[in-house]
């Protein structure tokens, strides 16, 4: 693997937004956007690029070849039986120790507003069976980020990738945070964070975000959010957060599922952007995806990708202040 010097770093911007990704991860680093006339930063981050060589939260980064838990860090497909390394407990959580989130990925600028990122993944690598052929496209234009995730297989093989930035629109604790979410139902799971297989209604749940509330109403006993929403079919957003002090991000995406993470645990692992607290619920992370553990559910929808129906995912964020978003 490439030592810590190779890490690098390019800056998209549009007017007075701009967005700094890293090679390793295809982290998104910072994303600086205007307010009452200075520019804050929006997500978690890391002053220091070599600091995310340590990144147990993940910050900022595209996780996979399969995000999110796989039930006894093993799946079976057309008969035959795959290992993968388990990172979370007995389980497998977002590609593992080798997975994309770790990488250095090939990173080629296409003016001052996007970038594309390649990485070519092996046969086996991570326990994965095929070789796949990964791209990442950037764009930011105006307050928008677009995620264009593509990802072409040379056999069948599972693929649900997610994008990991941890939004922090005010620097400090998210309690007081209004958020929307466009989703009737959710998955629940067991102690082990895994979904049980079923499609449960929200209706009743504290976590129906569906009218809007705080995300500390919503935790009343502050044990944190983990939570994989249905989202429903819709032209609008996805997700809508607005922050007591004017922004608001809308999230869009093509997805089936919405992991939707509090970060409850969330800690100062290594020095923060300027301006930001790395603390229990400091930053909120929405991870459009396929559903967890649908590799070992035929009742989900499947996340079997091949080289005729390769993987695609778009997922496009908006922050501004109010009347820019």
């Amino acid at each position: 693997m490439p030592g810590e010097a190779e890490i690098q770093r390019v800056v998209l911007s549009d007017g007075n937004v701009s967005v700094a990704l890293l090679s390793l991860g295809c982290i998104t680093q910072d994303w600086q956007v205007p307010l009452n006339g200075e520019l804050v930063p929006v997500l978690l981050g890391y002053r220091d690029p070599k600091a995310y060589h340590n990144n147990p939260a993940f910050l900022g980064v595209i996780v996979g070849r399969l995000a999110n838990r796989i039930a006894g860090a093993t799946f079976t497909l057309e008969g035959q039986s795959y290992a993968l390394p388990a990172n979370d407990g007995p389980n497998h959580l977002h590609g593992g120790p080798g997975g994309l989130a770790s990488r250095f990925w090939q990173v080629d600028r296409d003016g001052t507003g996007r970038a594309r990122f390649r990485y070519y993944s092996p046969d086996g690598e991570g326990g994965y069976p095929g070789a796949i052929e990964f791209e990442l496209r950037v764009t930011l234009q105006g307050h928008t980020l677009t995620y264009d995730m593509r990802a072409m297989p040379d056999r069948p093989t599972p693929i649900s990738m997610a994008q990991h930035n941890y939004y922090a629109l005010t620097g400090g604790i998210t309690d007081d945070q209004h958020l929307t979410i466009a989703a009737d139902a959710y998955t629940p799971v067991n102690a082990e964070l895994i979904p049980t297989g079923q499609i449960a209604p929200l209706t009743g749940q504290s976590f129906d975000f569906r009218s809007g509330r705080t995300l500390g109403m919503a935790d009343p006993e502050r044990a944190g959010l983990d939570h994989n929403y249905v989202l429903n079919r819709t032209d609008g957003p996805a997700v809508t957060l607005r922050a007591p002090n004017g922004l608001t991000l809308k999230l869009h995406t093509d997805q089936p599922g919405l992991q939707l993470f509090t970060a409850a645990q969330m800690g100062r692992f290594a020095e923060p952007l300027p301006g930001q607290v790395h603390a229990p619920f400091s930053g909120v992370c929405f991870e459009p995806q396929g559903f967890p553990n649908a590799v070992n559910t035929p009742a989900f929808p499947s996340v079997i990708a091949t080289p005729d129906a390769p993987y695609r995912q778009m997922l496009s964020v908006t922050v501004g202040a109010n009347g820019t978003e």
